[in-house]
């Protein structure tokens, strides 16, 4: 192997290109593993299929007391317009008689964000948690 005498003084250059694309390579390697072995393994689990489960329990949603908002920021239970105290005293009604019981407020897509918080912020001081705001998918 010979050297040649290099002219002047030039420093030797070094092509880092291949030595990136090596490392690149087993970063995404590593990053691939890492994405596989991130779920909890349970060995030896036998999941039980619908044909001998033994009794068959069916579960049944809450009931559902949905309370509607019109464009004239009315209240209404059963398309029936309702004033404040009625609507107070039909929801409490039905969160007694329903433990598991759920008031769903449908607003208008129409109504300010401040008339849709106000009659919501009243539901939920008369149910607490079970109170939810029903958004449309679309």
């Amino acid at each position: 192997m010979r050297f040649q005498k290099q002219q002047g003084n030039q420093m030797p250059q070094v092509n880092l290109v291949p030595m990136m694309d090596v490392l690149m390579t087993v970063l995404t390697f590593f990053i691939i593993v890492s994405m596989t072995l991130t779920g909890q393994i349970v060995p030896n689990l036998i999941l039980p299929d619908a044909k001998n489960s033994g009794t068959q329990e069916t579960l049944e949603a809450p009931k559902t007391l949905v309370v509607v908002l019109n464009t004239q920021k009315q209240t209404m239970v059963d398309s029936k317009p309702l004033a404040i105290e009625q609507l107070t005293q039909q929801v409490q009604e039905f969160l007694t008689s329903n433990p598991e019981g759920v008031v769903v407020l449908k607003a208008d897509r129409g109504l300010t964000y401040a008339d849709v918080t106000q009659v919501l912020k009243n539901l939920r001081d008369m149910g607490g948690s079970r109170v939810s705001l029903a958004i449309s998918g679309g």
